[in-house]
């Protein structure tokens, strides 16, 4: 996942080592997004090239992490670091590559020429990159890297060599780039044609504002309105800094106000002012842009005394549960009230299916409920995978309700099956974990899961606490139905105790990190289950998969005779979750299977369960609990296993290698 932040300083007199380590901050803070390299612009010294009076801007870019580049920065002796700048705009960025190798040249910021007049960092995937590129070398100017981003700045450049008046903006520059780019971006520019000044724009990425002032802002609430080229703009004036990152735990240390900016907006700071307008209005478009107070706090995306987020956001499933919950559920009344979809709730009784799609662990947490939401609602309920969903063309119609499962809720393939439902009438429910992300702004209706942040590229947390709220959605649906009162009340009961029963497995941390001292050697790994928990199976062999690099597959017990069985010997380790639920029997004829072959099985079981414990190499024995919550309990400890491997063989269990934390391109 590529990283954006900038920060703008005006009328604050700020050294450059002062705006090195903002930027630098800022781009540590979005770190465990994944990426392969960093780079920054700044301003560098004042000469005058090419009849440009001005600043020059010094690009500085570095392979690895973000140290390195920090290292970097402080190594050049043509920067003078005690230099104090008034007003100043600089920007930082961390690439994860989709086009071109990790390399310093590939790096953002990108430059339109040698003297770097236009600069842009970029998050997303311009499409139609090449055609333009083919286009701007016919006109003379060279390319020196390989991504869809160069194409960028080389464009703004040809824009200005041939503006048709001196006079022209930056802001109209940017805008007919823009005019010209297909494809997901959040994109942010730097120009010496413009010193000081500010243009940020987007389109599917996310991207928001974060202003700090010494005085307190005028208005929280601010109306568009309509100019002469029919486009709908703000305007905020504002003093000392400007931040422009991709997400709140970059920018919750400086200020907790921001603005979220919307697909095909275009921002400008320019003498302490921002201003915003759209290049297109859509009907019905609220007329109002708000600045929102963020209630994150610093020390919530902090590693407290746990040695990495993973670990930390595991131990943390007690309390997040427990928010998931809070407000909702009224245990005394055995009533769940879910405020985001009470409105529409009569609308989704009266629905013909469920469409619930996801990409990856929220994909599994809606595998995860299918079961329990076709018995609680008494409906179809379709669970997809996005990228597979958008490719069949999938029939949707307006009596359809589709859900859309994202932790971070900009999810690019999510977000463009959101539209694509939209589109056909269907009601749309999100259920994100980020409050103003993409899919919260654009779907009907929805259920925040309260999860808190969630540091980790490889996501614990969210998927349990997405399995909660799928859950409590069946036990709102299923309220007036009164031969399902008796079940309900099972699983009301049965979630109230959940936040101990999840401290109970957690307790078994110390058994699980000596199973994974057995294992961390191996090449594979099986994972065998079916009923409720087979989405643990899927769930717990990504965890592997994404964080140890081993290879890991969750197989369907039933299929196993359909072929895995052939990869059963003494060498394969292999985990089951045998529970004691309705597929308890034929679990245990798949055990037989396993042991049949010389299969040393790792057994996820029942407390007190020595029927299947006398058949298992190893067991890992959990706290019992209603069926269809019993998948929570046993994704713990694998994803509690995944760490110690991970661990073990020695990598870094926050940014796994090639993986993102949220994917904004296809």
């Amino acid at each position: 996942m590529k990283g954006i932040f900038a920060y703008l300083n005006h009328q604050v007199p700020r050294t450059r080592k002062e705006i090195f380590e903002t930027l630098v901050k800022g781009l540590q803070r979005l770190e465990y997004r994944g990426y392969d390299s960093a780079g920054i612009a700044v301003d560098g010294k004042t000469k005058e090239t090419s009849g440009i009076n001005g600043k020059t801007i010094c690009l500085i870019k570095k392979r690895g992490k973000v140290k390195a580049l920090d290292e970097e920065l402080h190594k050049k002796d043509s920067l003078d670091l005690e230099e104090e700048l008034c007003t100043h705009f600089g920007i930082a960025h961390t690439r994860w590559a989709t086009h071109g190798e990790p390399s310093a040249l590939n790096s953002h910021p990108h430059r339109s020429d040698d003297d770097n007049e236009f600069v842009v960092i970029h998050n997303g995937i311009i499409t139609n990159y090449k055609e333009l590129k083919s286009y701007l070398i016919t006109k003379g100017y060279a390319f020196e890297s390989e991504t869809d981003t160069e194409v960028i700045p080389k464009l703004i450049k040809y824009i200005y060599d041939n503006r048709e008046f001196d006079s022209i903006s930056f802001s109209t520059l940017v805008e007919r780039v823009i005019h010209q780019l297909e494809g997901a971006f959040a994109l942010v520019f730097k120009s010496r044609h413009f010193p000081g000044e500010a243009v940020v724009a987007r389109r599917g990425s996310p991207l928001l504002i974060g202003v700090r002032s010494e005085h307190e802002l005028s208005t929280e609430h601010i109306p568009y309105m309509l100019s002469k080229l029919n486009h709908l703009f703000l305007s905020l004036a504002f003093s000392k800094h400007c931040f422009f990152p991709m997400t709140h735990s970059a920018i919750i240390e400086h200020t907790n106000k921001v603005l979220y900016l919307e697909d095909d907006d275009i921002a400008v700071v320019r003498g302490g002012k921002l201003s915003i307008h759209r290049m297109n209005r859509q009907a019905g478009e609220d007329p109002v842009r708000a600045i929102q107070t963020l209630k994150l706090e610093l020390q919530q995306i902090m590693k407290g005394n746990f040695d990495s987020f993973m670990q930390k956001e595991i131990f943390e499933q007690p309390e997040s549960v427990v928010n998931t919950m809070r407000g909702r559920i009224c245990f005394d009344s055995n009533t769940v009230v879910l405020g985001g979809l009470k409105d529409h709730l009569k609308e989704i009784k009266r629905c013909r299916r469920l469409i619930v799609i996801g990409c990856g662990t929220s994909f599994h947490a809606a595998v995860a409920t299918r079961q329990i939401l076709e018995e609680l609602t008494e409906l179809p309920v379709m669970v997809e995978l996005a990228s597979d969903f958008l490719d069949r063309n999938t029939p949707v119609f307006r009596d359809d309700v589709s859900f859309f499962i994202s932790q971070s809720g900009e999810t690019a393939d999510t977000l463009m099956a959101l539209r694509y439902c939209k589109d056909r009438g269907a009601l749309t429910v999100g259920i994100t974990n980020t409050v103003g992300s993409s899919i919260c702004r654009e779907t009907d209706c929805g259920v925040h899961i309260n999860a808190g942040p969630e540091i980790g590229v490889a996501s614990t947390k969210a998927y349990t606490s997405q399995f909660v709220a799928l859950t409590m959605f069946g036990l709102m649906m299923s309220e007036d139905r009164l031969s399902l009162q008796k079940r309900r009340l099972e699983i009301i009961n049965s979630l109230r105790e959940l936040p101990d029963l999840i401290k109970k497995v957690l307790s078994l941390d110390e058994k699980i990190k000596i199973i994974a001292e057995e294992l961390y050697q191996q090449r594979s790994l099986l994972v065998m289950g079916r009923g409720f928990n087979y989405a643990t199976c899927l769930e717990g062999a990504l965890k592997i998969k994404e964080i140890t690099y081993m290879h890991s597959e969750g197989i369907l017990a039933g299929e196993l005779k359909h072929g895995p069985l052939a990869l059963i010997d003494k060498h394969m380790p292999v985990i089951m979750i045998i529970m004691k639920d309705a597929c308890y029997t034929k679990c245990q004829n798949a055990l037989q299977q396993v042991t049949a072959r010389s299969g040393r099985p790792i057994i996820l079981c029942c407390q007190d369960d020595t029927e299947v414990t006398m058949n298992a190499y190893r067991t890992i024995e959990l706290p019992r609990t209603v069926d269809c919550l019993q998948g929570i309990l046993s994704v713990i400890p694998l994803q509690l296993l995944s760490f110690h491997l991970a661990v073990l063989r020695g990598y870094d269990v926050d940014c796994p290698r090639n993986l993102a934390k949220s994917v904004t391109v296809e």
